[in-house]
């Protein structure tokens, strides 16, 4: 019986099977001929991942140098036989190091060597150093310190192991003499002030956290705005509602900026819901870190000033709106939502570059050619203002809006043109260089 059963089913299932395989292979077929799909899905991959992986891979080999070489100032301002046998350990661990003498420390000073000797860390062996070695010996309840002080200016995701070095060389002294002989007390330099017993690690960290959800916050932002604004050219021009607007007695400009006006609003709800999650996000931070480090995080000015929130949401503004502008244009030439679609992704790697690279890294670690790549990219400066707002820096964040607003109205320029002639109706892009010619051209 159950033979019986599985010979009647046999043939079903394979004319089923065979039904199944003909249609997906010409599912295949389409989406294989379709050059804008294959543009999103095969160029873009081979040209994001090698420029993420060559940029990520110069920062490390970077930060391993530097990691390696650890510069830094020593000030002996104790002048006793054991502060000399420990500078002359650092000398023997492989440390580049710039010996001061009897430097009274203050903010000022602080960021005078600084400057001098063009470092981000300080080391200081403070007075009684020596006698303290030599108590330990007979006293084990008393202890040698010195002070460490690292300058924190960028949110590198390698900055949180600056002090790395530094630590291991006092691991390697007590090793050498007796354990727990000498211990570090750090402190941390933001914005000119010195900040005792902040370790340089934990504030890098929670500006990665929040260099982090910064990035990705204003993607989204931007994928969403361009999927919205493409999506609506392409249905009135599916749907031919948009040819019907065309034709009655009104202004085309008129169209256009009545839909860049609908573009701005939505710009700029955008805009302020994200300024709105941010401080809440800031606040929810503040509110569930202990006490100390609230007025910490408060005095080193990590959270932004009501103008760098100003700012920063007026550039948020101004790069929705070029995007969406961009958006408009790109579906101008599909003529269905599909094609759209497929067009608009063509300027997603424009997006997830710059976010991907300045989530980790600061602009100003990168080789000058890369930064001004990223300069000129209008959707690097949201991310780049986050984190100098942050730190206190208005001018990046006023550049950013300037040159971003110049790009907008050169791009609503072309929309207008555009907009003027019968082209936004007819008007295609086909990309033969990926199928037969190797070029592109336009159809009107």
């Amino acid at each position: 019986m159950k033979v019986k059963t599985w010979r009647r089913f046999l043939p079903r299932w394979s004319d089923l099977l065979k039904g199944f395989r003909n249609f997906l292979l010409k599912e295949l077929k389409e989406l294989a001929r379709d050059p804008k799909i294959l543009l999103g899905i095969l160029i873009a991959p081979l040209i994001l991942f090698p420029v993420l992986g060559g940029v990520m891979g110069y920062v490390i080999q970077s930060a391993e140098e530097s990691a390696a070489k650890a510069n830094f100032v020593v000030i002996n301002n104790d002048g006793g036989e054991w502060s000399y046998a420990f500078i002359k350990f650092l000398l023997n661990s492989g440390a580049r190091i710039f010996i001061e003498e009897n430097v009274k420390l203050s903010d000022d000073k602080l960021l005078e060597l600084l400057s001098k000797y063009n470092v981000t860390q300080v080391l200081e062996i403070p007075s009684g150093f020596s006698m303290n070695v030599t108590t330990h010996t007979k006293d084990p309840n008393i202890m040698a310190s010195v002070k460490f002080y690292a300058h924190i200016t960028t949110t590198n995701i390698f900055d949180a192991a600056r002090s790395l070095p530094i630590d291991a060389v006092v691991a390697q002294f007590n090793r050498a003499l007796a354990p727990d002989i000498l211990n570090v007390k750090k402190s941390t330099i933001i914005k000119g002030e010195i900040k005792h017993n902040v370790d340089p690690a934990v504030v890098s960290g929670l500006m990665m956290s929040q260099s982090i959800v910064l990035p990705i916050a204003i993607m989204i932002l931007l994928l969403y705005s361009i999927q919205i604004a493409a999506t609506s050219v392409a249905i009135e021009k599916e749907e031919k509602t948009l040819e019907t607007l065309l034709t009655l007695p009104i202004d085309r400009l008129t169209i256009l900026f009545g839909k860049l006006a609908g573009s701005m609003i939505i710009a700029a709800v955008g805009a302020a819901a994200y300024i709105i999650g941010y401080a809440y996000f800031m606040q929810s931070l503040i509110s569930r870190a202990s006490p100390s480090f609230v007025m910490d995080l408060a005095s080193l000015g990590l959270v932004p000033s009501f103008l760098g929130y100003v700012l920063l949401g007026t550039l948020l503004f101004v790069t929705i709106l070029s995007a969406l502008a961009l958006a408009v244009i790109l579906s101008a030439f599909a003529g269905d939502v599909r094609g759209a679609q497929s067009l608009v992704g063509n300027i997603y790697p424009i997006i997830f570059i710059p976010t991907f690279i300045l989530m980790y890294i600061d602009i100003s670690a990168l080789p000058y050619a890369v930064r001004l790549i990223l300069y000129a990219i209008p959707f690097s400066h949201p991310i780049i203002a986050s984190k100098a707002v942050v730190m206190g820096d208005y001018v990046t964040p006023v550049i950013g809006i300037l040159y971003v607003f110049f790009f907008t109205v050169v791009l609503m320029y072309a929309a207008s043109r555009l907009f003027a002639t019968e082209k936004i109706l007819t008007a295609k892009l086909k990309f033969k260089w990926l199928t037969k010619y190797g070029k592109v051209t336009e159809e009107s």
